[in-house]
C-alpha cells in the first residue's frame, strides 16, 4: 500500500504534499461532483463518477484507472488465488475399494481436484502450472477427526490448572493446537465442545492455519452432569444456561428448547448433550443416566429443525438407549456397549466416535497425576472395556469414526488411536473411520474423504502405504511428508513443498 494511504498519529510522519497539487484535487474532486449531480442522463453521471476516482487514485499516486484491491484492504490475511498444480507418478489411495491406482496425475485447481487419470490426459498447457512428480509416493484423503477440544490447549500439568485457564489464554493458544493437527494429517475435524465461531471463521478465511472445523459450541449438561465442573462441596449455584467451561447448564424442557436454539444461533454445526456421566466430572458417576426423555426430546428437535443432529457423550447401554429412543444420531465414547444396544444402533443408524487413545493416555504412567484421583478410579472403569465395544460395534455393523477426546498435555497422542485400534481393526476399516464414514457423518459425503474430482484438495502425502501399515500414521513424523488442506499446503516435511504463505511484492 501506498506510503501516503498510511495514518500516522504524528505530522511529522505524513507525507507533504505541495498546496498546489492539494488545490487541483479538490477542485477535480468538486467539479466532477457537480457535473455528475447536473448530468441528465444516467450514463453520463456514471463516466463523470468513474472519471472522478479516476481523478482521485491518480492525484493519490495510485495506478491510474485501476481501483483497489477493496478484498485485499479489508482482508488483508487472505491468500492469493491458487495456480493450478498437477501431481505426476503418485499412488493415489481409495478407502472406499482399497484400490491403489499407481503412476497416476492429479490435477488440482481452486482447491478442487480437477481431474485424476495418466499424465498425458490431466495435461495443461498453462505455462503458469505447476507440475510436481510425486516419484512414487502415495497420497491419502485427509485426515478427519471427529472428536476434538481445540479450546482444551496445552499448557498445564493437570485437568484442574487446565480449567482454570482463562478463555483469552486459551484462544491465544488454540492456533498451535491447530497446527499441530495439521501437522499429522488432520484437514478436518469435528469440535465437541469448546471451539467457538470466531475460531472457525478465521481458520475459513485464512487468518491461522487449521484443519476445516465443525463445531458443537457449548456441549449441554444437566446440574451436576458431565458438563458441570462444581465440585460437590462448592456451593455457587449456576444461572440458566450458564457456560461452565466447554458445557453450558440446562434444566428443563423449557432451558433445553432455548440453550440448543442458542447455541445454534452462535454457529454451532450440530448439538453436543452431555446424556451420562463422565471421567473427568468431579460430581457424577460413569452409570449416571442425565437428562429426562423430554429434555432430550427438546434438544433433538431444536436440532432437525436446524437441520442438524445431536450427539451424546454416554457410557452405559441404558444411557445410549435412552439417547437412541429420543432420536439421538451420535454417540460419542459409548465403552460400556452391549450386544443389544450395538444392534439398536445399527438399526437406527447411529454413529459411534470411540475415543480409546485419551483413556489410555490417562492412564499411562507420565500422566496418572492429570486426574484428580476420583476421576483416575473412573477411568479405569471405563478403560478396559473400550476396545471390547469397538468390537461389538464393528460386528454388529455399527459405522464407527475416528475420534481423540485429547485434553490439555494429551493432544500429542492424536495419531495414536490409529496403533490402538489396530490390534481389532483391519487398517481399510480403521482408514475409512478417518476418512468417508466421518464425511458422511459432517454431511460431507460428496465434497471431503475421497480422491475424486470436484472434491476438495484435501490431502496427506506419504512415503509408505497405510493400508500395509495403519501406523505409519501414528509415525507422521517419519511418513508424512505434507498436509494439504483446500488445495493449499498447511505443513510440510519434504523439500518438494513448502509451506504456502501470503507473499510479500517483489521490489525490482
Amino acid at each position: 500500500m501506498p506510503d501516503q494511504l498510511k495514518k500516522s498519529s504524528s505530522k511529522r510522519h505524513r507525507p507533504k504534499v505541495p498546496l498546489e497539487q492539494r488545490k487541483r484535487t479538490v477542485k477535480a474532486y468538486t467539479t466532477c461532483r457537480l457535473h455528475a449531480r447536473t448530468a441528465t442522463r444516467p450514463t453520463q453521471a456514471v463516466f463523470l463518477k468513474q472519471r472522478m476516482q479516476h481523478q482521485l487514485l491518480h492525484r493519490l499516486g495510485m495506478r491510474h484507472g485501476t481501483p483497489p484491491d477493496l478484498r485485499r484492504i479489508i482482508k488483508p490475511w487472505q491468500p492469493e488465488p491458487q495456480q493450478t498444480c498437477i501431481f505426476t507418478n503418485a499412488n493415489i489411495i481409495d478407502p472406499v475399494t482399497e484400490n491403489i491406482t499407481s503412476k497416476t496425475a492429479v490435477k488440482l485447481s481452486g482447491g478442487l481436484i480437477s481431474s485424476i487419470g495418466a499424465a498425458a490426459e490431466v495435461g495443461d498447457t498453462d505455462p503458469g502450472t505447476i507440475r510436481i512428480d510425486q516419484n512414487g509416493k502415495f497420497i491419502c484423503p485427509g485426515l478427519i477427526d471427529c472428536h476434538v477440544h481445540i479450546a482444551a490447549v496445552p499448557g498445564s500439568a493437570t485437568l484442574r490448572e487446565m480449567k482454570d485457564l482463562s478463555d483469552n489464554v486459551s484462544l491465544l493458544r488454540q492456533p498451535s493446537v491447530c497446527q499441530s493437527m495439521l501437522n499429522r494429517g488432520f484437514t478436518t475435524v469435528r469440535d465437541c465442545g469448546g471451539a467457538g465461531l470466531a475460531l472457525k471463521e478465521s481458520i475459513q478465511e485464512g487468518v491461522i492455519p487449521g484443519p476445516r472445523l465443525f463445531i458443537a459450541g457449548h456441549a449441554l449438561s444437566q446440574t451436576g452432569g458431565h458438563g458441570d465442573r462444581r465440585q460437590p462441596h462448592d456451593r455457587n449455584k449456576c444461572c440458566a444456561g450458564h457456560v461452565n467451561g466447554i458445557g453450558r447448564i440446562v434444566d428443563g424442557v423449557e432451558q433445553c428448547l432455548k440453550y440448543a436454539r442458542e447455541e445454534i444461533r452462535q454457529g454451532s454445526d450440530f448439538i453436543k448433550i452431555m446424556g451420562g456421566g463422565g471421567v473427568a466430572s468431579p460430581s457424577d458417576q460413569i452409570h449416571h443416566v442425565q437428562f429426562s426423555d423430554e429434555e432430550i426430546k427438546a434438544i433433538v428437535t431444536v436440532a432437525n429443525n436446524a437441520g442438524t443432529y445431536v450427539t451424546s457423550h454416554v457410557y452405559t447401554p441404558q444411557a445410549k438407549q435412552q439417547a437412541i429412543s429420543q432420536g439421538v444420531k451420535g454417540i460419542e465414547h459409548g465403552n460400556l456397549l452391549d450386544e443389544a444396544t450395538a444392534k439398536l444402533m445399527k438399526e437406527n443408524g447411529v454413529i459411534l466416535t470411540p475415543t480409546l487413545v485419551t483413556y489410555a493416555t490417562m492412564d499411562s504412567p507420565e500422566f496418572r497425576s492429570f486426574l484428580p484421583p476420583a476421576s483416575t478410579q473412573k477411568n479405569r472403569e471405563v478403560l478396559h472395556k473400550g476396545l471390547q465395544a469397538l468390537e461389538l460395534a464393528s460386528k454388529a455393523g455399527v459405522d464407527i469414526c475416528f475420534g481423540t477426546d485429547l485434553l490439555g498435555p494429551l493432544h500429542f497422542a492424536q495419531s495414536k488411536e490409529f496403533a490402538i485400534r489396530s490390534s481389532l481393526q483391519t487398517p481399510l476399516e480403521i482408514l475409512q473411520s478417518a476418512t468417508i464414514t466421518p464425511a458422511r457423518l459432517l454431511k460431507q459425503d460428496g465434497f471431503l474423504g475421497q480422491i475424486v474430482p470436484g472434491f476438495a484438495v484435501d490431502l496427506v502425502i506419504l512415503n509408505a502405504n497405510p493400508l500395509e501399515d495403519i501406523t505409519v500414521l501414528d509415525r507422521f513424523n517419519d511418513h508424512i511428508l505434507a498436509t494439504i488442506k483446500d488445495g493449499r499446503v498447511l505443513a510440510s516435511r519434504w523439500s518438494q513443498l513448502d509451506v504456502e504463505a501470503i507473499p510479500l511484492p517483489k521490489i525490482e
